[in-house]
């Protein structure tokens, strides 16, 4: 499932290819995803101008005009396409690559715009999803409205770190993938801040001191500024619209790397992968022993 900088990477591929664009039509060629499809709330797209796209947490959301908003979650394997007024297809989101046949398979709801360009919302598995809202209340949507701060914001600060971890007996890295203390964080991104941060995972949160929380924040914000200029992560090949694939994937400390060296070069231990959760978490038994 992407995390926080894939999306962004997404919301800035799409804003400079479809933001002000005039909808044509809309073509739904699959009305089960994760949640049902009303055909009528895209009826009412038509004519209407993407005034902007936005991002919160781990997922999009495009300003239509007359208040209407939809929100779009990619779930694990939604991916939009855009199709250029020449008719060539580019990648907006990541997994393979592209392939005619293959995509026109899954090719769930087609968006037509005027000039003859497209957006394609793709999705083998079905589980992202498209929904809509008003502009004035869609903050207090069951998917938004208990999220946390953005890690990248002024919000996710020392003060709010240190309260907020008072007597919470859980793991760190349970608390980094708790959407309702920090959003768009995923299991990726908090194998490697701890890491950085030289925290073992299963560390309780309330016990974190000050100075490793100043550590963290630090660490969290350089990481998702450095994923996010790199183009964003995935396991399988991201790529955004310049074709330029994501390229953080190649830098990953201890995602992924059961068994292998230990990044620091000073460091003879291995990675040791362990699940937490249910989730799998991989550490140094010697970088991160506290």
């Amino acid at each position: 499932m992407p995390e926080l900088p894939e999306v962004e990477v997404v919301k800035r591929s799409l804003e400079r290819k479809i933001q002000n664009l005039d909808i044509k039509k809309v073509i739904i060629n699959e009305t089960n995803l994760r949640y049902r499809i009303n055909p009528n709330d895209f009826s009412k797209l038509k004519g209407l101008k993407i005034k902007k796209i936005t991002r919160r947490s781990k997922f999009l959301l495009f300003h239509f005009k007359n208040s209407i908003i939809m929100l779009a979650h990619l779930g694990m394997t939604g991916k939009f396409f855009f199709v250029s007024q020449n008719n060539r297809k580019s990648k907006t989101s990541f997994y393979y690559n592209l392939n005619e046949k293959k995509d026109n398979i899954h090719n769930r709801v087609i968006f037509h715009f005027k000039g003859r360009q497209k957006l394609i919302y793709n999705d083998v598995r079905k589980f992202g999803f498209l929904k809509f809202y008003n502009e004035k209340n869609y903050n207090n949507s069951l998917h938004l409205k208990r999220l946390g701060p953005e890690p990248l914001s002024k919000n996710f600060n020392f003060k709010y770190f240190k309260h907020y971890i008072k007597n919470k007996n859980r793991p760190v890295k349970n608390l980094l993938m708790d959407q309702t203390f920090i959003s768009g964080l995923g299991n990726i991104y908090a194998n490697e801040i701890l890491f950085s941060s030289k925290i073992k995972p299963i560390r309780k949160a309330k016990n974190l001191k000050d100075l490793e929380i100043k550590r963290m924040l630090k660490i969290t914000k350089n990481v998702l500024k450095k994923s996010i200029m790199e183009g964003g992560s995935s396991v399988k090949n991201f790529s955004s619209l310049n074709g330029k694939k994501g390229s953080f994937q190649q830098k990953f400390n201890v995602y992924g790397k059961q068994g292998k060296n230990c990044s620091n070069a000073d460091c003879k231990k291995r990675i040791i992968k362990i699940k937490i959760s249910n989730r799998a978490t991989f550490f140094c038994p010697a970088c991160q022993k506290y």
